[in-house]
């Protein structure tokens, strides 16, 4: 088993593999499991945004030439780290039930207190995400966006240690994963492993939260249709209510001056895990679940490419198309 990270970057990947081990350890009593740390090109490279570096498999690369060669035989990732198309040979055999999927702002020492709306004209809020700024330069104009890139260590250790920031922002699970509460693919995690490997599908698939995996599938539906990535602002949310999913998507310019939001729903059972066998390609937006009900995840994805197709006849693709062209442009 293999969790991303290197020495620097360790912490919270250490955390996340831990987590599923410990959970797999407790169903399969009898079986050993050993962790094998690896570093990826994200990891390797902290002096440049995400979306200039061109690479969409930012940190997952080594990790599936690894699975490839069978040196380890599952990998846990941030479901967010995984793009919606995988390499041929690989799936998403499990996804964990999600924590909480929200952004936190965390502020330097010296503005413990305010807010991003009453912090100071032209303070610069540091942010490894297009999608977080864009959203976040339509509703707090005064404020300055800036690329911070590094794990969580590092980058708090710029806020609280250098100038440059104001605040930055970060997945709030991450910092609850690493225990840091007082500081608050997002929330949830992905096991890849060999897409024809059923010994290992079958061990880890226990592991399939259902509603977690019908909202995943949404969203990721959603992505893939837009083509969405880190060199554009694309954001989407879900949230499973009195059997409804409601799926809520949009799209931004980088400077979030234009932008385009919808939602949608639909009626979709969260089912409970049964045995359903193998089928011929049991593949959804690079996830296997074997063990889940095929109605559910085919209305799951249904829902996300439907939202997509609303927002691209109301104009999201030409959003895009200017928001790539002018983030390859700088």
């Amino acid at each position: 088993m293999s969790g991303n990270g290197n020495a620097a970057a360790t912490a919270l990947a250490r955390i996340q593999t831990d987590s599923v081990v410990a959970t797999l350890k407790a169903l399969y009593p009898g079986l050993q499991f050993e962790i094998i740390a690896m570093s990826t090109t994200g990891d390797k490279i902290l002096d440049t945004a995400l979306s200039k570096i061109g690479e969409k498999s930012l940190f997952t690369k080594e990790l599936e030439h690894a699975l490839e060669k069978n040196e380890v035989d599952l990998v846990v990732h941030s479901l967010k780290d995984l793009p919606t198309v995988l390499p041929p040979g690989f799936t998403i055999g499990a996804i964990c039930k999600r924590e909480n999927p929200h952004d936190a702002v965390v502020f330097h020492p010296k503005f413990v207190g305010k807010t991003l709306e009453t912090l100071p004209e032209k303070s610069v809020v540091g942010t490894s995400s297009l999608r977080r700024a864009a959203q976040l330069q339509r509703k707090f104009s005064h404020l300055e966006f800036r690329s911070i890139r590094g794990n969580l260590n590092t980058r708090l250790r710029k806020l609280d240690e250098q100038q440059e920031f104001s605040a930055i922002i970060l997945a709030t699970a991450g910092l609850q994963r690493m225990g840091w509460h007082n500081r608050v693919g997002q929330g949830a995690l992905g096991v890849e492993v060999r897409a024809k490997d059923q010994d290992i599908l079958d061990l880890v698939g226990v592991l399939h939260d259902p509603e977690t995996l019908l909202r995943c599938i949404a969203e990721r539906a959603f992505l893939r249709h837009l083509e969405g990535g880190c060199s554009v602002p694309v954001a989407v949310h879900t949230a499973m209510k009195d059997g409804q999913l409601y799926l809520t998507g949009g799209v931004w310019s980088l400077d979030g001056s234009d932008s385009i939001q919808d939602t949608m729903q639909a009626t979709i059972h969260v089912p409970a895990q049964h045995e359903d066998g193998p089928e011929d390609d049991p593949q959804l937006v690079g996830i296997t679940a074997g063990n889940i009900p095929r109605g559910p995840q085919l209305a799951a994805q249904n829902l996300g490419i439907s939202l997509a197709n609303l927002l691209l006849s109301k104009g999201a693709k030409n959003i895009l198309d200017v928001a790539r062209q002018l983030n390859d442009a700088h």
